[in-house]
């Protein structure tokens, strides 16, 4: 981007806002649908969207190739469970891959990665396209079939995003499960699922250390009989135990010659099943959220194509990992969608230094930076002269995603990462809702630490318990207005839960579970759960999940978790037990229950601090009052304990 081009600065009544410089605005994709549509500003385009929203998606389904036109745009007759592109037989992987390879972008670079030990693999779309061929003909040989729901438990490596484009392309359904989870994550997730073939690998790297999935898969596996394959793909090269009859080397089953480089794409209906992806609920086992071929393709290609603004000569890194629904959606299915070339990178943002990332931007020339809060504060902490030490002129768009990032962050990551000219696109979404609902495009005012409007096509609110829409800078719940093509379906296997969750709190739209506020200019602030949930950077654990795996332990009789604010990680997970009768709490206990549930769950849900207490604040229905410890944590009035045991 010219030199010439800065972001320029303007007041407002909120404060700052930072406006798009003029070239940017002019060349965006964004700008020239406005102008294709006869509009002269970007509010009269949203405008336009939110009054004919189903011929807005009909347009962006349009620049898509299908084998069959659907009959109708949206079905609502079943609401809340919502049908898009009714009749239409298509495949996400007909257009992630199978046009681009009959046409010059055959040849195009569709994926650069690197290994955290410096390892680096590069894949034309035609490259892709032979490798996912390859893997989906192993899968039907090993008997998997359409509608299945193969389980994949992979390290950052592009086999991951192979496996997955192999699944949807035979039909099959995918639930990836996050590499940093560990035994009892993964368990529960093969169990909900009843997968019968689960992808895994030797291990993986992070912070120079091998992750050793395989045995945590063996020992998953050991308490979920369902699995009669596993399929080990080689990472590391150290030694693995292989199980005789059930664990099969990737690398030897594509050598044999049942993995053909011709596997046809199956056509599938645009409802049906894409993949599973677990995210955690506040009570019980974590929710299995059901996405679609069809809605979920063209909501995530046209939310990357408007945001992100990407063009043929972008080269695209979402520094998210694929196990996530930010990697299922901007890492693996959208980029390929829009023809572009992505980057992938296996390990830590600091190893061995903290410059790892601005190194890597500057070296593959990486023109859109898509990460979380959390990694941006990470990086701060080591300053500004790590990141001066490297080119960045490339970048031209830097985005956040997973939390609302805190404005000195932006801040920082605008002057000294964007050079002080790319707009950062703070998006809003969930794994539920499969693509950006509120965000900005490159043409809009950007006020630090919010994610701003909703998306095109997209009608959100803020109100209060009785639907009735709330006031300039009043705190309400955060709820979607309108039915969108990427939505989830249902939850697996329980249609009820579905309900329960999402569209009962105010009847007739759908409830986020976020506390927000909109301010005087329409911009939308995310404020926090309003459920127990904890964020802990950017990634969703249940409560529940937290204290089943410390109760789990034969010294723990009771346990309540709650997270608190973390300069880090945006929140951390406190943790309060109650211990068995003659058990005494010591340090060395707590470090051991810490231990205990990042050997349960993963590192990620490793408590920051376990107290011993000997109650906890529970309802008369015997439920904790979490939001009870957390006031008396933070030193915080604890309202109204009326409802206490006595």
């Amino acid at each position: 981007m010219p030199e010439d081009t800065p972001i320029t600065i303007s007041q407002s009544s909120d404060g700052t806002m930072y406006v798009p410089g003029s070239e940017i605005v002019e060349n965006a994709n964004v700008t020239a649908y406005m102008k294709q549509k006869g509009f002269q500003s970007y509010h009269d385009l949203y405008e336009w969207s939110v009054r004919n929203p189903q011929e807005f998606w009909a347009d962006q389904a349009n620049e898509l190739e299908w084998y069959q036109r659907w009959e109708k745009v949206l079905d609502e007759s079943n609401a809340p469970f919502y049908k898009w592109f009714v009749g239409a037989k298509t495949n996400i992987i007909h257009n992630a891959l199978d046009r681009h390879v009959k046409t010059w972008r055959r040849n195009k670079l569709a994926l650069i990665w690197e290994g955290e030990d410096a390892t680096r693999r590069t894949f034309s779309y035609q490259g892709i396209n032979r490798e996912v061929s390859k893997i989906a003909s192993v899968l039907k040989s090993m008997g998997v079939k359409r509608g299945d729901i193969v389980t994949i438990y992979l390290p950052r490596i592009p086999e991951l995003m192979f496996c997955m484009l192999a699944c949807a392309k035979i039909g099959a359904a995918h639930s990836v499960v996050y590499g940093g989870f560990s035994v009892e994550a993964l368990a529960d997730r093969i169990e909900d699922a009843q997968s019968k073939l689960l992808i895994t690998a030797d291990g993986g790297f992070m912070r120079g250390k091998v992750v050793e999935l395989k045995n945590i898969a063996d020992e998953a596996m050991a308490r979920t009989p369902s699995i009669q394959t596993c399929i080990v793909v080689r990472r590391t090269g150290h030694e693995v135990n292989m199980e005789s009859g059930r664990d099969l080397w990737m690398h030897d089953l594509l050598a044999l010659p049942i993995a053909s480089e011709k596997c046809e794409t199956v056509p599938v209906d645009s409802e049906e099943t894409l993949f599973i992806l677990y995210t955690s609920g506040t009570t019980g086992r974590p929710k299995g959220v059901v996405h679609t071929h069809g809605g979920y393709m063209v909501g995530t290609y046209a939310t990357l194509k408007y945001v992100f603004d990407i063009k043929e000569e972008d080269r695209w890194w979402c520094a998210a990992d694929p196990g996530w629904i930010t990697g299922h959606s901007y890492i693996v299915y959208s980029p390929l969608i829009a023809g572009a070339t992505s980057f992938m990178y296996e390990g830590a943002p600091n190893y061995p230094y903290p410059d790892r990332w601005w190194s890597m931007v500057a070296r593959y020339g990486i023109s859109i930076l898509y990460t979380a809060p959390t990694a941006i504060r990470g990086l701060m902490r080591f300053g500004e002269a790590w990141p001066n030490r490297h080119d960045l002129s490339s970048l031209r768009l830097l985005g956040t995603v997973g939390e609302p990032i805190n404005p000195e962050a932006w801040r920082w990551y605008y002057r000294v990462i964007g050079g002080e000219r790319c707009p950062i696109m703070d998006t809003w979404w969930q794994t539920e809702t499969g693509h950006f609902m509120i965000t900005p495009t490159p043409v809009v005012p950007l006020k630090p630490g919010t994610a701003t409007r909703p998306f095109l096509g997209v009608e959100t609110d803020v109100v209060h318990e009785d639907g009735a829409s709330c006031g300039a800078n009043e705190d309400g719940l955060l709820v979607i207005k309108r039915p969108w093509p990427g939505m989830l379906r249902t939850i697996l296997n329980d249609p009820e839960r579905y309900k329960n969750s999402y569209f009962e709190r105010v009847p007739g739209v759908y409830t986020v579970g976020d506390s927000a506020r909109k301010d005087e200019d329409g911009y939308t602030w995310i404020i926090g759960r309003l459920d127990d949930v904890i964020k802990v950077s950017g990634y969703r654990l249940g409560t529940a999940e937290v204290e089943s795996a410390l109760v789990s332990h034969h010294d723990v009789a009771e346990a309540a978790a709650i997270g608190l604010p973390h300069e880090l990680k945006g929140n951390a997970i406190h943790s309060f037990v109650i211990l068995r009768a003659g058990v005494e709490g010591t340090p060395q206990l707590e470090e051991e229950l810490k231990a205990h549930v990042a050997h349960e769950m993963g590192p990620i849900a490793r408590p920051e601090k376990i107290t011993f207490v000997s109650t906890l604040p529970k309802t008369r229905s015997g439920k904790i009052m979490r939001r009870v410890l957390k006031a008396q944590a933070l030193g915080q009035d604890v309202g109204d304990i009326s409802t206490l045991e006595s």
